[in-house]
């Protein structure tokens, strides 16, 4: 019933890659906070927190790419080694400006690009190392593992953040991030060297169009891409949350919303077992992106945010039943030698949906209010992701041939 933890148990090398990421990925969660509050701190500006998000896009878009051809050609214990390194340093750097009299944004919105930039290097070499490391029958586990790691660091790591700036200010959260860093950098060193299979001779354009060539032909993995972008396009609901909390005078709860999901998607990769007899994973992340915009749509129906935050709870558990098949298949179909560079587009496709969602969802707030943005892009997400099924047959067809572990 519980998650499966035997990946964990079994395997020396994932242990020391999954417990370092995990310490490491809950230190960048207080960084996520504590970066846009410093930034209004500073400059007293929306408009310059909201700017932080686009100076943060453009490198992450292009280290993103190039860092999936890296993954191809090096060792990519030795990629993530160097980002996490760049990123132990980048957090120092935070935790100086903050110290200084009078912080500089232009320093500010500088570490965040280049903090951006490397966790684009980063992520690529992640999702490519992992498969190298289990067996093909723990590849389920691992996915819920991985969705249980970031539910717990989602919520947990803001909510210290929260409690640290509320006592004693930003200092503390960038010097724990740079901590987490080591801890992490360290389980990376004690690891044993993971040479790409097939590398790639040159990181360049050819090789980046090479990797998105071979995701447009394959019809699973351009299915998980697509369902996830088209229920993240019409069923974002995030940028209404502060003018809910204020429409509804609750801003007492403004913290469920932000929680509700990642709670839900914690719990289901808790108890996350049950998912390993279920073979048709096309299947499973259609009908979880339909079951997402459901819960979306009952939103829109909800007396208060409590209501609210429980339908985002089983939205949030939906997703998470999503993203475990996705990354299943992810791991199934994509062959070593290109997994860098399909990581970055895996990357690239989670981050697209939730901010042209965010995007379409604000904007017809604007001009509906947030109750129609609410039901109307949850309808039509579930309609969307209920085509799928016709639209991508081999991908709502597709079983996978492994039988997961039990253990």
């Amino acid at each position: 019933m519980f998650v499966d933890l035997s990946p964990l148990k079994n395997n020396a090398e994932f242990r020391k890659l999954f417990t370092g990421q995990t310490v490491s990925f809950f230190g960048s969660m207080m960084s996520y906070v504590a970066i846009p509050y410093q930034t209004y701190e500073i400059t007293k500006s929306s408009f310059l927190v909201g700017l932080i998000s686009s100076v943060q896009l453009v490198p992450l878009l292009i280290a993103g790419l190039y860092g999936g051809a890296l993954a191809d050609m090096v060792d990519r214990r030795k990629l993530l080694l160097i980002a996490e390194a760049g990123l132990f340093i980048t957090m120092l750097l935070f935790l100086v400006n903050s110290m200084l009299p009078n912080p500089s944004i232009v320093i500010l919105m500088i570490l965040a690009a280049v903090s951006s930039a490397l966790v684009g290097l980063h992520r690529p070499a992640m999702d490519a190392i992992v498969p190298q490391l289990v067996e093909k029958k723990d590849l389920q586990a691992v996915a819920a593992l991985g969705s249980l790691r970031y539910a717990i660091g989602a919520v947990a790591g803001p909510a210290l953040a929260g409690v640290l700036i509320a006592a004693v200010g930003v200092k503390a959260t960038y010097a724990i991030d740079a901590l987490t860093f080591l801890i992490s950098i360290w389980a990376l060193w004690l690891m044993k060297p993971v040479p790409t299979p097939e590398a790639l001779e040159k990181a360049d354009l050819n090789s980046i169009k090479e990797g998105i060539r071979f995701a447009y032909k394959n019809p699973l993995i351009l299915g998980t891409y697509l369902v996830d972008i088209v229920a993240m396009v019409f069923a974002m609901p995030l940028a209404l949350f502060p003018q809910l909390a204020e429409e509804f005078n609750q801003k007492k709860h403004l913290g469920l919303l932000y929680a509700a999901m990642p709670i839900g998607a914690g719990v289901v990769s808790l108890f996350s077992k049950p998912l390993n007899k279920y073979n048709r994973h096309g299947a499973g992340v259609i009908l979880a992106a339909t079951v997402w915009g459901i819960f979306v749509t009952l939103m829109a129906f909800s007396p208060d945010l409590l209501w609210m935050s429980a339908a985002l709870f089983m939205a949030g558990a939906a997703d998470s039943v999503s993203a475990i098949y996705r990354s299943t298949i992810w791991n199934e179909v994509i062959p070593p030698n290109v997994r860098g560079r399909l990581g970055s587009l895996n990357m690239l496709s989670y981050m697209v949906g939730p901010l042209i969602g965010n995007m379409r969802a604000g904007s017809m707030a604007a001009i509906t209010g947030t109750h129609h943005s609410i039901l109307w892009g949850g309808v039509l997400c579930v309609i969307a992701c209920a085509s799928c099924i016709w639209i991508f047959p081999t991908f709502w067809n597709y079983r996978s041939a492994t039988v997961y572990s039990e253990q």
